[in-house]
């Protein structure tokens, strides 16, 4: 299968909209990631709210093991001293990040979904049916079948201009199968497509 085409301004042309693409691919994927970043510091006061529950927990329970020294309140005080205040600012905290980080997420995906799309439906159908076209032709330019055949399709589908250069009843002469009107009609074609004309 080729990749790019045999004549020069062609194969210009392709590498340039390669490239280009290419360019356009990591634009988007930084784009991407800049904008992932940029929601994920919405999570700072979720991780502040989870580190203001930690700190209240481990104070609450720094209190509690003092006050279960104390002798026959002891034990009440203790359960008294582990309210559960500092597990829903913990939970709220955590609950706050994830739901930042799942916003992060979809948001730098449906930032790519438009660039990644025009590239997968628009350039690559293009890219490989070029490339389809072109070992196709080229393979077809090696016999006299084939070089016929490659006629046809310039028939049908090089302007009407290009083709009366070729010769003033360019079908007839087809027709009667003139070896010198084959031959300029199939390297027309092979010529739209990019690829050198010599057998």
């Amino acid at each position: 299968m080729k990749i790019y085409a045999d004549r020069f301004p062609t194969a210009v042309r392709q590498l340039l909209t390669d490239l280009l693409v290419l360019a356009w691919v990591y634009a988007a994927i930084r784009f991407a990631l800049w904008v992932h970043d940029l929601v994920e510091k919405l999570a700072v006061p979720g991780q502040k709210l989870e580190g203001a529950g930690g700190g209240l927990a481990d104070n609450l329970a720094e209190a509690g093991g003092k006050v279960g020294r104390v002798p026959l309140v002891g034990d009440e005080r203790r359960r008294r001293a582990h309210p559960p205040v500092h597990e829903a600012r913990l939970g709220d905290g955590r609950d706050q990040q994830e739901l930042v980080g799942q916003l992060a997420l979809a948001l730098s995906i449906a930032v790519l979904v438009f660039p990644l799309g025009l590239v997968l439906f628009g350039w690559l159908p293009l890219r490989l049916r070029w490339m389809r076209r072109a070992a196709s032709a080229k393979a077809l330019a090696t016999g006299p079948a084939g070089r016929d055949l490659l006629a046809v399709v310039a028939l049908a589908g090089q302007p009407l201009g290009k083709l009366a250069r070729i010769a003033p009843d360019v079908a007839e002469a087809w027709r009667r199968g003139d070896d010198a009107t084959v031959d300029a009609l199939a390297a027309l074609e092979l010529r739209r497509l990019g690829l050198r004309t010599g057998r």
